[in-house]
């Protein structure tokens, strides 16, 4: 289907992304960015750590920021102590409680015990000019030194073959957890994408706003059967499985953000098997 004739079809609304505005004067995290494991690495270059499912968090040494550079709004106590040190982790609420996690996280002013079951779990220290393996005794000491009960440092462990990785992976699946993380200890903190961060996980997974609604037929007239949703690289395709009935009565709104799991890309780039997991708020994670 043509882009002009989708357009036609659906009311599309306006195109804009919802992600959150760097605030004025700040800038936006030079983070690194994680790329899918293929199976081939050498895991004796690799520390493996479980990969927790919040919002990211960069501590710039003043100022919690988002992904985007928005600033976050935790209450005073939750950063008290916080050294001047560069350090960032994930906003965490649980097992399976990102949706939790994201709202607290973009309100100015969510409630203490809103926050009070929040943790920040550090993962690393990425301005130091310092491999990986070095730098996770030095954000391990960070954390000791804040000594904050929710401020907690990742563990990072070695492992030696790929399918005791997969049992590992099954066994945090299962768990709840959403997969693990694999850093090259070897290093040092570059931004971008690439192959020294690998996320492991049991689907790949990624994000897309909602650009139009289909309506449905049979069982799903007078609701909506699929939606139309379009990459940050400007690719639509519709995603229909994965709606709850609640959803297709109240789909996302034009313009809302919402991520789906996929098995691969077609020979055009259309994600393989796409299907609905949840909205997902303007907060970068």
């Amino acid at each position: 289907m043509q882009r002009r004739d989708l357009l036609s079809r659906f009311s599309l609304g306006c195109f804009g992304w919802l992600a959150a505005t760097p605030t004025s004067g700040l800038e936006k995290p030079a983070l690194w960015l994680a790329s899918p494991y293929q199976g081939h690495e050498n895991l004796s270059d690799y520390w493996v750590s479980e990969k927790y499912d919040g919002i990211r968090g960069y501590w710039n040494g003043q100022q919690l920021l988002s992904r985007s550079g928005k600033v976050l709004n935790p209450p005073a106590w939750f950063v008290q102590g916080w050294p001047s040190a560069v350090f960032e982790g994930e906003l965490w609420a649980g097992l399976s409680q990102f949706e939790k996690a994201a709202s607290v996280s973009q309100q100015k002013q969510a409630n203490d015990n809103e926050w009070r079951a929040m943790r920040f779990k550090v993962f690393d220290a990425p301005t130091l000019a310092k491999t990986f393996t070095e730098r996770i005794e030095i954000y391990q000491n960070l954390v000791k030194q804040i000594g904050r009960p929710w401020v907690q440092a990742v563990a990072q462990n070695q492992i030696q073959s790929h399918s005791a990785l997969n049992t590992l992976l099954q066994t945090t699946v299962q768990a709840g957890g959403e997969g693990l993380v694999l850093h090259r200890g070897n290093s040092e903190y570059q931004s971008g994408r690439n192959e020294d961060v690998l996320k492991v996980k049991l689907h790949e997974d990624a994000e897309a706003t909602v650009v139009g609604h289909e309506a449905g037929q049979g069982k799903n007239a007078q609701r909506i059967g699929a939606l139309w949703v379009q990459t940050p690289q400007g690719l639509l395709f519709k995603l229909g499985t994965g709606l709850s009935e609640a959803q297709r009565e109240n789909p996302p709104s034009i313009g809302q953000w919402v991520t789906y799991r996929y098995r691969g890309l077609t020979d055009k780039g259309v994600p393989r098997f796409a299907s609905f997991v949840r909205t997902r708020p303007a907060v970068e994670r």
